[in-house]
């Protein structure tokens, strides 16, 4: 291991932090509020470590698939504990393990969380637990490269590492241009929405906040009722849209408008999956919560596209309290969940291409098992899937499983109900937020034990990296020296 390759990466980390942090002092020192004191140590921490750190001599060309591992699992972890400092050393989340589950809820845009009046909160504050939502949707790293690119080709490491799905691709040669193209997209979606909830009479701070938690899929908002407290039927479907935009790989955007390749971003399976599931999602919960409302079928629409929307997309935001709804519903629900949206885009879940690539070997080894001598290949966009990316997907999956069971257990021993412990795991680690039962929409993560604020903590950042990058720096042979 290079360790001082992973500490110059850490410091460029720490370096963009202390700047990002700025617009919210900015707010506070405007509103004249108490947590301005918190904010300046912070920044002034960040940029003075991350000054130190990021003038360290390395040698670029050693930069291994270790060191892109180690350094993206250690960053997003460094990042959220000093993210965390404005929270705690302002007093508004008083225990520092509360803080950090908020503020990697924020980064990870997972959006679960443990304040419970959050009305309470500074306006710089709320901005701040918005912003990490924004910061971490297109990731840590592929901003930082963006803005100043690392190791040059070797940062190639740090993006597979961090980008979610199976595979990874670069849009155009250089790296550092894929993250500014992807960030130019992703800046200009969001601005977009910002104007579009202003315009439906959303005021102009909460309109960056929703903004950033539809951009980010994250879900935090800074109303108890989330959505629902406007009761605005365009900013539902202003957000309903957005989450599923958002939920769709970014390479496909610059096909379409960069490249105005039509065909491909209507012909893409992953995109068809997803568009599918989602309208079949909405058919069934809209039908089964028909009664529930009344047989007002424009207002059940409304409910039922948002809801499957929010949570397909692993946003997290409510306009109603979907635990009073049909167990059918919640089923299909916990399904969507789990499935989560398109690789490549800001949202969690498995992403539908492992979903569609595990389909489809499925019905491979069907066909293999009655034409034992046929020689078959698994194809996806007209592309031969390779053994190494379905052994990929297939250790994955299991991995993912088997995090969900031990964390399940750990957290049932706070002795709440199955369907609170089970929903609460799968929500943390499908970055989703609101689960069912207490973690319900109207809920939240506050009488959860610090040990299972602490294991799903860990789930977030799991499910955001996607299991193995977090695995292999707990290997201890990644530490030593060949």
């Amino acid at each position: 291991m290079n360790y001082k390759i992973v500490l110059k990466i850490l410091g460029v980390v720490l370096f963009w932090e202390s700047l990002l942090l700025i617009p919210s002092l900015i707010i506070s020192a405007l509103d004249q509020s108490y947590e301005i004191k918190a904010f300046v140590i912070t920044i002034v921490t960040c940029f003075i470590t991350g000054l130190i750190l990021k003038n360290i001599k390395t040698n670029e060309n050693e930069m291994r698939k270790r060191e892109g591992y180690a350094s993206v699992a250690l960053c997003w972890l460094v990042m959220s504990l000093a993210g965390a400092l404005p929270f705690y050393l302002s007093g508004s989340i008083p225990s520092y393990i509360d803080a950090l589950f908020e503020t990697i809820s924020g980064f990870t845009t997972t959006g679960s969380s443990i304040v419970r009046d959050i009305e309470s909160m500074p306006r710089g504050l709320l901005f701040w637990r918005s912003f990490t939502h924004w910061i971490g949707g297109m990731g840590v790293l592929v901003f930082t490269m963006a803005l100043a690119p690392l190791l040059g080709g070797r940062s190639v490491f740090l993006a597979r590492a961090e980008s979610p799905g199976p595979t990874f691709g670069k849009l155009v040669p250089k790296l550092s241009d894929t993250s500014k193209i992807l960030y130019i997209i992703y800046a200009g979606m969001t601005a977009v929405t910002i104007i579009l909830l202003i315009i439906a009479g959303m005021p102009v701070f909460d309109s960056f906040i929703h903004a950033f938690g539809t951009a980010g899929t994250g879900g935090f908002s800074n109303k108890a009722l989330s959505i629902g407290y406007y009761n605005n039927i365009w900013v539902d479907w202003i957000i309903t849209i957005g989450m599923f935009l958002f939920g769709v790989n970014f390479t496909l955007y610059y096909l379409l408008l960069i490249r105005g390749d039509w065909k491909s971003f209507i012909k893409n399976e992953e995109f068809r999956l997803y568009t599918g599931y989602v309208l079949l999602g909405v058919f069934l919960v809209f039908l089964n919560t028909l009664k529930h409302f009344n047989y007002d079928f424009s207002e059940t629409l409304r409910y039922s596209s948002f809801t499957v929307s929010t949570l397909v997309s692993t946003t997290g935001y409510a306009t109603t309290d979907f635990n009073f709804w049909p167990m059918f519903s919640k089923s299909v629900l916990l399904a969507l969940m789990f499935f989560g949206s398109c690789a490549g885009s800001t949202a969690g879940g498995i992403k539908s291409i492992r979903v569609l690539v595990l389909f489809k070997a499925l019905y491979h080894e069907i066909k293999h098992t009655i034409h034992p001598n046929s020689v078959q290949t698994i194809k996806v966009d007209g592309k031969s899937i390779d053994t190494e990316t379905l052994k990929s997907i297939l250790i994955f999956f299991f991995a993912y499983v088997i995090i969900i069971l031990f964390s399940v257990i750990i957290v049932s021993l706070d002795n709440f109900d199955f369907m609170t412990s089970f929903s609460a795991v799968i929500a943390t680690i499908s970055n989703i937020g609101p689960g069912f039962e207490i973690v319900g929409p109207m809920g939240n993560y506050a009488d959860f034990s610090n040990l299972s604020k602490i294991v799903m903590s860990a789930c977030m950042i799991l499910g955001r990296l996607e299991v193995i990058p977090v695995l292999v720096i707990l290997a201890p042979s990644i530490w030593k020296k060949h």
